[in-house]
C-alpha cells in the first residue's frame, strides 16, 4: 500500500476510534409568570439535545418490545398526555389497575405515582414502564440487550445517543434520562386562571370566580389537597421544600373499617401503616377537560360525579351513611347546591389549557 493511502487509511481509522463529541446546548425554561424553575439533577442538567432525543424516544413505538405502544400511547398530547380510560392498558393487553395521570407539569410532582412516596426522579419512575411486569407496560423484562440493540442498530439513534451521552450510548440510565429531560418540559400554564393571576381580569367568568371563592373556602376546603400553582400539595420545585401527601377521600369502605379494595389499598400497600389505607395522591387539577375519567381508580366518569361524590363527604357517607374510620378528616358533607357545583365547575374549567393540548408536540 502507498504511504499516502496508508496514511490516509490510519486518519480515517482514528477518526473511527475517536469519542463521538458531546452537544449540549443549554436547556432555557420558559415558565409563566411567577412560577418556580423546577429541580434538575445536578449531574443530569437539561439541554436542548437531550429534550430532542427524549421527544422522539417518547413517541416511538419501538420503545415497546413487540412494537406496538409508546410513551405516547398511553401519555397522549391531544388527551393532555392522558389516555381516556378507566385504567391503562399495557402493551401486551394486559389491563392496569389505576387510571393513567396526566404528564402536565410532572417535573414539579414530588412523588411520580398514585400511592408510592419512594418514586421521586423522573428518570428512576421510566425503569417502571420499561422493565415493568406486574403488570406489563412496555415489556422488556428480560429482553433489555434487544432494546439496546434495536435503538443502536438506528443509525439516527446511534448518532443523538452519541451526540448528548458520548461514549455511554444507549444504556437504560441514557435512554430514561432522555425520557426524564423531555417529560420535563412538559409545563402547562396558559390557562384562563393562569391569565386571571397575570392580570387579565376579563379571563374568568362571574361563575368561575365564584367557584374560585368556594374552592378556596375553608367550608368546601378543595385547595387544602389541591394547593398551589400545580393545583396539587405533591409538588417539589426550586426554591420551594418538598412536599408528599397521600389522602384518603373516603371512596371505598369494604369491611366497615374503612378498608379499600384488595390490591389497590394506597400508600398503605408501600409503608404497611393502618393509616395509609386508601391515601392517594391528590393530583393537579389542570386540563381536566381532557383526562376524564377521573380518581386513581378511573371509577368517576365525569367532573359532575366527582364534585357529587365529594359533596356528599365520599362514597362511604353517600351509600352507606357512616364515615370510613380511616377517611381523611377534610372529607365531610359539604351539601352543595345545584348553583355551588356549577360555579365550581366553572372554576375547573378556567384551568383548561388548550394552548398545552394543542402545541403540536409529536416529533
Amino acid at each position: 500500500m502507498r504511504a499516502e493511502a496508508l496514511a490516509a487509511l490510519l486518519t480515517l481509522l482514528g477518526a473511527c476510534a475517536r469519542p463521538p463529541t458531546v452537544t449540549a446546548t443549554p436547556w432555557s425554561w420558559s415558565l409563566p409568570v411567577g412560577w418556580p424553575a423546577p429541580v434538575v439533577p445536578d449531574d443530569d442538567p437539561m439541554t436542548v439535545e437531550k429534550v430532542a432525543l427524549g421527544r422522539l424516544l417518547f413517541f416511538d413505538q419501538r420503545l415497546s418490545q413487540n412494537q406496538t405502544t409508546a410513551c405516547a400511547t398511553c401519555h397522549d398530547p391531544a388527551r393532555a398526555y392522558t389516555d381516556g380510560r378507566t385504567t391503562a392498558l399495557g402493551s401486551t393487553g394486559q389491563l392496569h389497575r389505576r387510571n393513567t395521570q396526566s404528564l402536565a407539569n410532572v417535573a414539579y410532582a414530588s412523588s411520580l405515582t398514585w400511592a408510592n412516596g419512594q418514586q421521586t426522579v423522573l428518570a428512576h419512575q421510566a425503569l417502571v414502564p420499561l422493565l415493568g411486569d406486574t403488570p406489563v407496560e412496555l415489556g422488556w423484562q428480560g429482553h433489555q440487550t434487544e432494546l439496546f440493540a434495536r435503538l443502536s442498530d438506528d443509525e439516527a439513534y446511534a448518532r443523538r445517543f452519541g451526540a448528548v451521552f458520548g461514549t455511554e450510548g444507549v444504556t437504560l440510565d441514557t435512554l430514561t434520562r432522555a425520557l426524564a429531560a423531555f417529560e420535563r418540559t412538559l409545563i402547562s400554564g396558559t390557562s384562563p386562571w393562569d391569565r386571571f393571576v397575570a392580570g387579565d381580569l376579563s379571563a374568568l367568568s362571574d361563575a368561575a370566580k365564584r367557584g374560585h371563592e368556594l374552592f378556596t373556602s375553608d367550608a368546601v376546603g378543595c385547595s387544602h389537597c389541591h394547593a398551589g400553582f400545580a393545583f396539587t400539595d405533591a409538588v417539589v420545585a426550586v426554591g420551594v421544600q418538598a412536599v408528599q401527601a397521600f389522602h384518603n377521600t373516603g371512596l371505598y369502605d369494604v369491611d366497615g373499617h374503612g378498608a379499600y379494595p384488595e390490591g389497590d389499598q394506597g400508600e398503605l400497600e408501600i409503608t404497611n401503616h393502618a393509616i395509609d389505607m386508601g391515601c392517594f395522591k391528590a393530583p393537579g387539577l389542570r386540563n381536566l377537560r381532557f383526562t376524564a375519567p377521573y380518581l386513581h381508580d378511573g371509577s368517576a366518569a365525569t367532573l359532575a360525579e366527582l364534585i357529587d361524590t365529594y359533596s356528599a363527604g365520599g362514597r362511604v357517607f353517600q351509600h352507606l351513611g357512616h364515615p370510613s374510620l380511616l377517611q381523611s378528616p377534610l372529607v365531610r358533607p359539604l351539601g352543595l347546591d345545584a348553583g355551588q357545583k356549577a360555579d365550581l365547575l366553572a372554576f375547573l374549567d378556567a384551568l383548561n389549557d388548550e394552548d398545552f393540548v394543542a402545541a403540536q408536540t409529536s416529533p
